[in-house]
Formats: C-alpha cells, structure tokens, sequence
C-alpha cells in the first residue's frame, strides 16, 4: 500500500518525481493502495489521486532508467496524476521491461523468492511519494475481521495523511490468489496463507458462478480482478473510509498489472451508484483506463 506524505512536498499528482500538488496517494501492495494528495491539501501518498490541476514545481529528475519524470508536485496544467502514473509506466515498458524481456519471462513463469511485482519500478514511485501497503494477494479484509498490519496502515494513511486517494493492484499469476481458487471450501486449515487470502472467499465464489466452467488458469485469472474490487468495498466497511468517501474527500481505485504482457488496467469505484444499490453494496465502476 502506498500513500503519499501530505506536507514533506508539496501536494501534487502522480508525476515521476514528488506529487506537490494537492493529491495524496495511498497504495496497497501486493496488495497495492495508492493514494495522492488533492489540490486541497500538500501532501503525497501512494494511491491514485483526485482531480484538480497540479502545479508543476521543480525541475525534471531521472529514474533510475534514465527516463524523464516530472515532479508530481508540479503541475499547474491540470495534469491528471493518473496520466503520470500512465507515462512512467510506458517509460518503465519501454526503458525497462522490453530491454530485459528474457529476464521478465522468466519471472513470468515461475516465482523466486522475492516478490515478481514492484510497484515502485513500475509506476516509477520516488521515495516520499506514496505510502504502500503490501500483503499476500493483494487483499483488503472487511473490518468486522479485526486488526491487521492492512487496516492499521490504512488507518494511518487516511486519518493522519488525510489521503485522497486510495489504489487497490492486483497482478497476474498471483500465487496467493490461486491457493484461493485451488482451496477446498468450508475446510479448517492450519496454513496461514489459506486462512489469509480466506478474506476474498467471496470474490472465489463469484468467479466459480461466472466462470467455473473454465480452466484453472481462466478462473485465476477472473478471480485477481474479482478479488480487487471485492477489497474496493471492503475498503467502504471502515466508517473513516466510508465517510471520506461520502463527502468526495477520498477516491477508491482499482488496477491490475498483467506482467506477461506487460499492460496495466486502472478504473475508479463509483461511490455512489455502487452505494445505492437496493440489494446492497456492489461495485460499479468508472473511469476505466487500459496502459499498454
């Protein structure tokens, strides 16, 4: 998860430096939360951002890829954080990924000990920009599951960073997701991975109604994204979330990164249509964007 600093840069959007402007960013890691600072306040977090034009404060610095970013903190053009997130990760394609292609295929086919997913190389986060929040499976439990590492550095991120936005990343080939799909159900484990990714049981019963008629693979695959729109409203059970929410104070994103093919979704809760549902919360959303 990750969340941007509110006052330590100015508050910006998501630009490959430091979000100055006014968006905070907040992002879930393996679970991936982004949240940028909005134009109302100087902070920079780690989830996607709101609205409102940035101003583009310091000069340009490199990455690490010798690719160009723009500080997130300047931006008086109405830069959208999102389309900096978007050049970054094109740069991060470009200058990074088709360069060592034979290295990422063969993260690509089997997972090492280290994590096969790096939001800050993808999306090209400068230290200070985003607070993240990684777990297995990138999962965001409901509350009424109890403390976590997860909702205390949510807690944190939105109660004290006053993030505006919070981004939700998902991959593909996600191993937690399919010890999930793979789970027999309504069977006591001792495994804590199982009793963890338990969280998005509802998401592997929506993918097993949809899609159970396909392969393992297909069903994985539904189930990543099923599984991060599914913690999208697990998000909505936290009153201080919800509320911010309520009010267009904070934001709710979803993305995925498909690191075979090396393109990367990103869409927006709709907050309202999803909360006027006369059968209860689902997640309708906006905004839908594909990076490739």
């Amino acid at each position: 998860m990750a969340v941007l600093r509110p006052s330590s840069v100015s508050a910006s959007d998501s630009s490959a430096s430091i979000f100055h402007s006014q968006r905070k960013l907040v992002r879930v890691g393996e679970i991936h939360l982004g949240s940028l600072p909005s134009v109302r306040r100087n902070l920079v977090s780690r989830l996607e951002a709101s609205s409102n034009s940035l101003r583009l404060g310091q000069q340009i610095t490199s990455d690490k890829m010798g690719n160009k970013m723009e500080n997130l903190d300047k931006t008086d053009q109405g830069l959208d954080c999102f389309e900096e997130l978007k050049h970054r990760f094109l740069c991060f394609k470009k200058q990074k990924y088709l360069e060592e292609a034979e290295h990422f295929q063969a993260l690509a086919k089997a997972q090492y000990p280290k994590s096969r997913v790096c939001p800050s190389n993808i999306l090209g986060f400068q230290p200070g920009e985003a607070f993240m929040i990684r777990n297995v499976a990138n999962l965001v439990p409901p509350v009424e599951n109890g403390p976590s590492e997860t909702n205390a550095a949510l807690e944190f991120s939105v109660n004290t960073l006053e993030v505006e936005n919070i981004l939700v990343i998902g991959h593909s080939s996600c191993a937690g997701i399919e010890a999930l799909v793979s789970m027999q159900d309504d069977v006591d484990s001792s495994s804590f991975v199982e009793n963890w990714v338990a969280n998005a049981k509802i998401a592997k019963l929506r993918t097993k109604a949809a899609v159970g008629h396909l392969s393992f693979y297909q069903q994985c695959k539904h189930c990543e994204k099923e599984s991060i729109n599914h913690s999208l409203l697990n998000l909505l059970t936290y009153p201080w979330i919800e509320d911010r929410a309520r009010k267009g104070l904070l934001s709710i994103h979803g993305g995925y990164y498909d690191f075979l093919n090396c393109t990367f979704e990103k869409w927006t809760l709709d907050f309202k249509r999803s909360c006027n549902e006369k059968e209860g919360p689902r997640y309708l959303v906006k905004n839908r964007a594909f990076w490739c």
